[in-house]
C-alpha cells in the first residue's frame, strides 16, 4: 500500500455523528427507530422497577397487618372502600362479596364461596395486567431490534 492511500485513510472521521450523517436514508431510519424503541424500553424497564418495588413494600406491608391478629372485619372497615395495594384490593374484594352474601337471618346465601373466589380473581386478574402492562412491547422489541439492525446494515 502506498503512503498516499493510509494518508487518505486516516482523514476519515469515524465518529458516531460523522457515520451516521454519511449513511444512507434506509439506515438513518433504523438507527432512529433502534434508539427511540431504546429509549422507551429503558423507560419500561425503570417504570416497572420502581411499581415491583412499590409492590413488593405494599404487599409486605398488608401481610404483616392481615397476620397481625386483628379481626378480618377491622382490617376490612380500615382499609375500607379506598385500598391502597392490590393485596388490599384483593382482600377487599373477596371481603365485600362477603359481606354482600349474608341473608337478614345471619346464614350464607348459597354458592357465597365461589362467589368470593370470582370476586378475587376478578380482582387478581386487574393486578395482573397493571403489573404486566408494557411486558409485550419489551418482548417484541427484544426479538425484532437484531433484524432490524440487521436489515439497516
Amino acid at each position: 500500500m502506498d503512503t498516499a492511500t493510509l494518508a487518505s485513510a486516516s482523514d476519515i472521521d469515524f465518529s458516531l455523528i460523522a457515520l451516521f450523517m454519511r449513511a444512507t436514508l434506509t439506515v438513518k431510519l433504523v438507527m432512529i427507530l433502534l434508539i427511540a424503541a431504546s429509549f422507551w424500553s429503558w423507560a419500561i424497564i425503570i417504570q416497572k422497577h420502581l411499581i415491583f418495588r412499590r409492590a413488593r413494600t405494599q404487599a409486605a406491608a398488608f401481610d404483616t397487618a392481615f397476620w397481625s391478629g386483628e379481626p378480618l372485619d377491622e382490617l376490612y372497615g380500615r382499609i375500607g372502600a379506598n385500598p391502597a395495594s392490590g393485596p388490599e384490593r384483593i382482600f377487599a374484594a373477596g371481603m365485600g362479596e362477603w359481606q354482600r352474601s349474608h341473608r337478614q337471618d345471619g346464614a350464607l346465601i348459597p354458592g357465597t364461596p365461589q362467589r368470593i373466589d370470582r370476586s378475587m380473581d376478578v380482582a387478581i386478574d386487574r393486578e395482573a395486567r397493571e403489573l404486566n402492562g408494557g411486558l409485550t412491547f419489551l418482548a417484541s422489541v427484544g426479538s425484532a431490534s437484531p433484524f432490524i439492525g440487521l436489515f439497516g446494515t
